[in-house]
């Protein structure tokens, strides 16, 4: 495990417990993990100590995931833009740059809508919140509402650790090819076991709230015209989550942004593609906040 994760500082944000990492020096970053079984330590292990050697790395465990537990109530999407509010308080942050992954990146996008005055910069990576439907609205939708259907699905995932290594092969580009694969599934399977001793649904409340019958309750694009503050929008050309019709409809909406899209690599772009990744999002957060490297070396 990368040093960053080595030492942790266990906060109270909005009543709950959060827990965080942080490492480097120089303009703040604060990055933000994706749903259901990730954590900061999974999908940032290779990002963030490379982001460190240059940034004031912050990284914390969402709400009901890694060692941010236990949470109560009903944690949607207007929970998460008012919790990110507080954090940054509570981190005396008064202005970051934002990456995040999946719903993370939903997150964040929200957030900088709200408060582009807080929001330096935002890397956002196969968001989570863009579009009107989804394939399958109605039978996802009647999926998540199903009583009992989100926690057996968590009792599954936590039963059967060989099945969740099988859906990380068929997700991974690379498969078991993928470096540092064994400790990824390891992570992924470690959070499996945790969220079903804590009796967490399988999905966060975040996706299942967002989903309406027959549209989503929850839809960024219209609002991304007033989006004020400099965006990397970015998806792996193999995602099969977040189509680049998407993608693309963002990165016009939003003033001052672009799309890249990486190639061979799928959803968690983090783990298919590390290096470009860091690199890219190095490359952005230099051009937006300027060069943090000592004399620009």
């Amino acid at each position: 495990m990368p040093a960053i994760f080595d030492t942790h500082t266990d906060l109270t944000v909005a009543g709950g417990p959060v827990r965080l990492y942080r490492d480097g020096a120089g303009p703040p970053l604060l990055l933000l993990h994706g749903a259901m079984l990730d954590t900061a330590a999974g999908v940032w292990r290779d990002v963030a100590p490379a982001l460190a050697t240059e940034y004031d790395v912050h990284l914390v465990d969402l709400p009901r995931h890694g060692g941010s537990r236990p949470w109560s109530g009903t944690l949607d999407d207007a929970f998460f833009r008012r919790f990110l509010d507080q954090l940054l308080d509570v981190l005396d942050l008064p202005r970051v740059a934002l990456v995040g992954l999946s719903m993370g990146a939903g997150i964040a996008t929200g957030y900088a809508l709200d408060h582009p005055e807080r929001v330096s910069a935002l890397v956002a990576v196969g968001p989570g919140g863009l579009g009107a439907k989804r394939t399958a609205q109605f039978l996802t939708w009647l999926t998540l509402r199903t009583p009992g259907a989100m926690r057996l699905t968590t009792w599954a995932l936590a039963r059967f650790p060989r099945a969740v290594r099988a859906s990380m092969v068929r997700n991974l580009v690379a498969g078991a090819d993928t470096p540092g694969f064994d400790a990824i599934v390891g992570a992924v399977v470690e959070e499996a076991y945790a969220k079903h001793a804590h009796g967490e649904r399988a999905l966060d409340d975040w996706q299942i709230e967002s989903y309406g019958p027959f549209a989503m309750r929850l839809d960024l694009l219209p609002e991304l015209p007033r989006l004020a503050v400099p965006t990397l929008w970015v998806r792996g050309d193999r995602d099969p989550l977040v189509g680049h019709a998407e993608m693309a409809a963002a990165a016009e909406a939003a003033p001052n942004s672009r799309l890249v899209t990486m190639a061979d690599a799928g959803h968690i772009v983090t783990y298919d593609r590390p290096t470009e990744f860091t690199a890219l999002t190095r490359d952005f957060l230099r051009a937006t906040l300027g060069d943090a490297r000592p004399d620009g070396l």
